[in-house]
């Protein structure tokens, strides 16, 4: 089966990869969902999650992802040569995040996503398939403890098998739970282009691993990376608004197994993605959209033309 984007999670980060992890999708022969598609993309958040002191903060994420587009290497095919024709997949995610002292802390997210999918899959036949589930919880420690400013953070945890992924009009890549328990690595780093400057930046990045697999299925080990400038001048009394732009690198490798298609499976790809941050206190709000600038995907499968994010958070 041929699936352009299939998926699960959103947030990370790993500076010292991200200029390597940007160069290795836009150069070499690709959230943390485990889908054809990359929809890892979500994965790594913007700089406003980065934690800066002590404290918590909670959110809730909307990210959505249209593939009707039948892709085959560099650029786009017939949809006759895809047997799917449309996935369309709307990603609620709730999160957590508390730094217990300047060094340590946890996050933890949880999606609940749904997923259309229009095409042939699996013993159900062909034709329209809709469904709700729950997607993979990530679980993750962040170590800050590298810079009195909290300016670079590791993070490492797992993403777990509890999502759902035996739903009967989905095939394996499409299914909204991978059925993986997934080993997360990541980084990330901030900081101002000069002292007296207005214009921050900041990158991380995210390697996913699966470990342990089920039913003969195991999806491709990803890095996804984001790079990033935002500018701090904008506000109106109390409202802060800052524009940014950052690119979004990712990099899959093949999914693997006996119920995997590992030919249409795996891509490389960069996205240019402005957006916008609202701050009002321990209130923030930001969104943006994600346009695809290079993608290059192994066999046919479906991607997408936008990525849409909208994310409202509250500090603690």
């Amino acid at each position: 089966m041929s699936h352009g984007g299939k998926c699960h999670g959103f947030y990370s980060r790993l500076a010292w990869v991200a200029a390597a992890a940007l160069c290795l999708a836009a150069a070499a022969p690709q959230a943390l969902r485990a889908c054809a598609c990359g929809c890892g993309v979500f994965d790594v958040g913007v700089g406003t999650l980065l934690p800066t002191k002590p404290g918590g903060m909670v959110w809730g994420e909307y990210d959505f992802m249209d593939q009707k587009q039948n892709w085959r290497g560099g650029s786009p095919a017939q949809a006759a040569d895809n047997p799917d024709k449309k996935i369309e997949t709307d990603f609620q995610t709730a999160g957590v995040q508390y730094m217990f002292n300047r060094k340590w802390g946890f996050m933890a997210e949880q999606p609940y996503d749904f997923r259309s999918y229009t095409g042939a899959a699996g013993p159900a036949g062909t034709g329209e398939f809709n469904h709700w589930a729950l997607g993979d919880t990530r679980v993750m420690g962040i170590y800050t403890g590298m810079s009195p400013t909290m300016a670079s953070g590791l993070m490492f945890g797992a993403k777990l098998a509890d999502g759902d992924y035996t739903y009967p009009g989905f095939d394996r890549d499409t299914e909204l739970g991978t059925g993986s328990t997934d080993v997360l690595a990541g980084g990330y780093h901030f900081g101002r282009f000069s002292k007296k400057s207005y214009w921050s930046w900041w990158a991380n990045a995210m390697a996913d691993v699966p470990v342990l697999i089920s039913d003969g299925y195991r999806p491709g080990s990803e890095i996804d990376a984001t790079i990033a400038a935002y500018y701090e001048r904008w506000g109106i009394g109390k409202l802060r608004l800052s524009p940014f732009a950052q690119a979004l690198g990712s990099y899959r490798w093949r999914d693997s197994g006996p119920n995997a298609d590992a030919p249409d499976s795996g891509y490389r790809r960069v996205i240019a993605a402005p957006g916008l941050e609202a701050d009002a206190g321990p209130l923030r709000v930001y969104g943006y959209v994600g346009f695809p600038v290079y993608q290059f995907v192994n066999g046919n499968q479906l991607v997408a033309a936008q990525y849409y994010t909208f994310n409202v958070m509250y500090m603690f």
